[in-house]
């Protein structure tokens, strides 16, 4: 069992952070509750303290009748201060919903309320759970905010896109389903991680964890000329492979990003190759996997090609038909894979269709010789392929039940924090 403490901030996603403390106290973990004055006008201390079994603070100057205890751990004998008794008492401090005013005030180190108090005073994990219009997420001010706190070895968990709060509106920001917000927790008690940095020896689990890390991901996919303006192609638009990229770039990694006929826009602080065939693909990866720690394969690479394509345009008239000829192209994957040098890590991506797909995967992972396999069920138009979402089942090469992490639809750039978590957890916190 562990103790989590769950910072409320203001806003209407504040009725999921309901949920959020009957999972983690389903799950048998300990729950106190902070909340912010301007949270009780969606929620009311009421309705956590009967969920957590445990009084709501909201102001570091108010009495705790538990004493800064638990449910289940002895109270003290004296009454101690109750912001930094709470938070010292924590395993995990989790912030959801986080409010772009919360944010603001985290990232410069305020302590206007017992929330941020809280904050300031915490050694354990940090997680902030942004929620907020998508304009406002998508503020200068705000990025760097959460970069600000990413910096300081704060974990983000990443908002969902879907329907916003106002009529209408659409788009970025959503508080993550509060079983994911679980499981982040739960990561980060299993990382051992602080908010400083280190404790108990282990590493931050977010921030500046792939600090020196030497990242390679292809995204994107390949084109196979089958004459001087046709192609064979695939749907793959590059924003898995992209989100990846930003999100290790965030963590502090070296990036290079190998991009297939991708159209959108990456950082500058990314290093980009941009290729259009299988063989640029294959050449572009075979110079920079030598000097990577990690690979993300997360291109569609063609499996096969024309064997003659034409220099020429060929004309449809007086033809009744066209018969190509195809042969495989190189597994790029796989020929990596059997090049590795100690130390690095593999991570191949599935987009396998309807029944059967993490089985068909998990052959993969084998027949590949890969550390993990992301996969996920493209015969869903809501997810995969030129979408701004995904769901996917990352399977790990231990083969084990615990080898499998499902995570659920949600933006790709929180995707790419979960899939970027399961390969640090892989490196043992390297």
């Amino acid at each position: 069992m562990a103790r989590i403490l769950l910072g409320v901030s203001g806003g209407i996603a504040a009725y999921k952070a309901l949920e959020l403390v009957r999972l983690t106290t389903g799950a048998g973990h300990a729950v106190r509750v902070v909340q912010t004055p301007t949270s009780r006008r969606f929620v009311g201390e009421a309705s956590f303290a009967a969920l957590s079994g445990a009084p709501v603070l909201v102001s570091e100057f108010e009495r705790d009748p538990a004493r800064g205890a638990f449910p289940g751990d002895p109270q003290p004998a004296h009454d101690p201060l109750s912001h930094l008794e709470l938070v010292g008492n924590a395993d995990v401090y989790v912030i959801a919903p986080a409010s772009a005013n919360t944010i603001a005030k985290l990232a410069n180190g305020l302590a206007f309320d017992m929330l941020c108090s809280c904050a300031l005073a915490a050694t354990c994990p940090v997680l902030v759970a942004p929620a907020m219009n998508n304009h406002m997420y998508e503020h200068p001010a705000t990025r760097a905010n959460l970069q600000t706190l990413r910096e300081r070895g704060v974990t983000i968990v990443a908002p969902g896109e879907g329907r916003l709060a106002s009529k209408g509106e659409h788009g970025i920001g959503r508080l993550a389903e509060p079983a994911q917000l679980l499981a982040a927790c739960e990561a980060a008690l299993a990382a051992g991680t602080s908010a400083g940095g280190q404790a108990n020896g282990a590493v931050t689990a977010r921030g500046g964890d792939w600090d020196g890390v030497k990242v390679l991901v292809t995204a994107g996919g390949t084109r196979e000329p089958i004459d001087s303006v046709r192609f064979l192609g695939n749907s793959s638009s590059g924003r898995m492979g992209l989100a990846l990229a930003e999100a290790a770039l965030a963590r502090g990694a070296d990036v290079t990003l190998v991009a297939a006929n991708v159209s959108l826009a990456a950082s500058e602080a990314i290093a980009r190759r941009d290729v259009v065939t299988a063989a640029e693909l294959q050449r572009a990866c075979q110079e920079e996997f030598p000097v990577s720690d990690v690979l993300f394969m997360a291109a569609a690479v063609a499996d096969f090609r024309p064997v003659a394509p034409q220099q020429g345009k060929i004309k449809k008239s007086g033809r009744a038909s066209l018969a190509l000829e195809l042969e495989a192209t190189t597994d790029v994957l796989a020929t990596l894979a059997a090049q590795r040098r100690e130390g690095q890590t593999l991570v191949g991506f599935a987009a396998e269709h309807g029944d059967g797909a993490v089985e068909l995967a998990r052959g993969k992972l084998v027949e590949k010789g890969v550390d993990a396999i992301v996969v996920n069920d493209i015969s869903r138009a809501d997810i995969g392929f030129d979408v701004d979402a995904n769901e996917v089942t990352i399977l790990t090469a231990n083969g084990s039940a615990n080898g499998a992490i499902s995570v659920g639809r949600a933006a790709k750039s929180q995707v790419a924090e979960a899939i970027l978590d399961a390969v640090w957890r892989l490196r043992g916190g390297r």
